[in-house]
């Protein structure tokens, strides 16, 4: 359908929000592709998603992503087709979602569904012109008793033939595991399929898991969150669960675990959006819920013990004007505007993220300081990049900089443009103008 101004846009009756991706986006994309060549992505995908009709448009994205050299894994569930299989059988399940008691009727229906969305999902790679190919390299052990419960034949992941994945993956196939699992006799488990995703993140250390589910992503407090730190979400779901909506609890206490254990990123997303896969990876904003890590570990909020650190850190900055000077007293007072860069636990680099009372929506990344050995490593960029993330989190749609010798950096390197001092509020204004240094005034818009 033709929206009069050159695009296309599919309707998709299951989702009321289509997307659409213009021709000049292919630009946007193109500047993705080194950065992500080469790498694992663990797309996994619920039993829903693969009986909704936009699943012949999600293999074809799957294919788009594979010719641009994208590694990719799928991991799929069944839970939507088991609960078919036991109401057209009329054969009662004890459980759907592999995460309570799999009794032998269940099981016996589980290993079906998962042959019938295996061969569907095969066939419609094959249709992409895609090799791939099922396999058995999970190994369970059964849960066995949980408070006096037998789990009977619901396991728990205890290994992954990672180099019979890896192989297929060289070989340019794309391996496709369900979830059932096999125990050391070799017979079969059910296992949770947004478990095992994050399992197999680790074991091949991808670089994102992707949830594809019928929802339009994490749901905190009734309301959709486009982004949240990994601490932020797990500090949720420790103190009240219920916070978060029942659909996707699982994937995000998955998304943590899946990040403490190494994968920087994890996307949840409404499988049912025409492009949403194509939008969430190569967009700024996406469609669906971002849960990012702490990259490396290495950035977190600064300590009052680290004042020092920090203040002999950016003398040198401050003697060559690339800093305005803070006295140690300074920085105390406003510790927590700071992030600090560890390594070996050692203090490299830092920054600091203001908010404006007069303008919730603006914050001022400042203070940004690299030693000099640590150059050239995109540390810089990463702190920019976590401070904007911690900005949009709390609210802000617009960053800002500051600079008068690094301004080069914030526009070629962190996306930031040269704009008026006009933009600041009246208070910074006059900071500004009574400073003299006739600073660059750089803006980014957070989405």
């Amino acid at each position: 359908m033709s929206n009069g101004n050159g695009q296309t846009t599919i309707p998709n009756p299951a989702h009321a929000q289509a997307t659409t991706i213009k021709p000049t986006d292919l630009r946007g994309i193109l500047k993705y592709v080194p950065r992500f060549q080469g790498q694992i992505f663990l797309i996994a995908i619920d039993g829903s998603i693969v009986a909704d009709e936009n699943i012949g448009n999600l293999l074809l994205d799957i294919a788009v992503l594979r010719s641009l050299g994208i590694k990719i894994v799928l991991v799929h569930g069944i839970g939507h087709q088991l609960v078919e299989l036991s109401v057209s059988r009329n054969i009662p399940i004890t459980n759907a979602d592999g995460t309570g008691v799999t009794d032998a009727a269940t099981l016996d229906l589980a290993i079906r569904a998962s042959s019938r969305v295996s061969h569907s999902l095969v066939e419609g790679l094959t249709q992409n012109a895609l090799k791939c190919a099922t396999m058995n390299a999970v190994r369970a052990l059964p849960f066995g008793i949980i408070k006096g419960i037998d789990q009977q034949f619901t396991g728990r992941v205890e290994r992954i033939d990672k180099d019979f994945v890896l192989d297929l993956i060289d070989r340019q196939v794309v391996p496709v595991l369900s979830p059932i699992a096999f125990g050391p006799d070799g017979k079969s488990l059910r296992v949770n399929s947004d478990l095992l995703a994050s399992e197999l993140a680790e074991a091949l250390h991808a670089t994102k898991v992707i949830y594809l589910c019928p929802a339009e992503g994490l749901e905190i407090d009734g309301a959709f969150r486009r982004e949240i730190s990994m601490e932020s979400l797990r500090e949720i779901l420790q103190d009240d669960p219920q916070r978060v909506a029942d659909a996707t609890r699982s994937k995000a206490m998955h998304a943590i675990k899946a990040i403490e254990n190494g994968t920087p990123r994890v996307h949840i997303l409404d499988g049912r959006v025409f492009d949403g896969l194509l939008n969430e990876i190569f967009s700024n904003d996406g469609v669906g819920s971002l849960v990012y890590g702490n990259d490396y570990q290495q950035i977190r909020k600064a300590k009052k013990s680290d004042v020092r650190i920090i203040s002999n850190l950016t003398r040198a900055a401050v003697r060559r004007e690339e800093l305005i000077h803070r006295s140690q007293q300074a920085i105390e007072k406003n510790i927590d505007q700071f992030f600090v860069f560890e390594i070996d636990e050692n203090i490299i680099a830092c920054v600091t993220l203001f908010f404006y009372p007069d303008k919730p929506q603006m914050a001022e990344v400042g203070s940004l300081y690299v030693m000099p050995f640590y150059h050239n490593r995109g540390i810089g960029k990463k702190m920019v990049d976590y401070a904007g993330m911690v900005a949009k989190e709390r609210g802000a749609t617009t960053v800002i900089a500051l600079s008068t010798q690094s301004f080069g950096f914030f526009t070629n390197v962190c996306g930031f443009e040269e704009t008026t001092k006009d933009i600041l509020p009246e208070a910074r204004l006059k900071v500004y103008e009574e400073s003299g240094r006739n600073a660059k005034v750089l803006m980014k818009r957070l989405g």
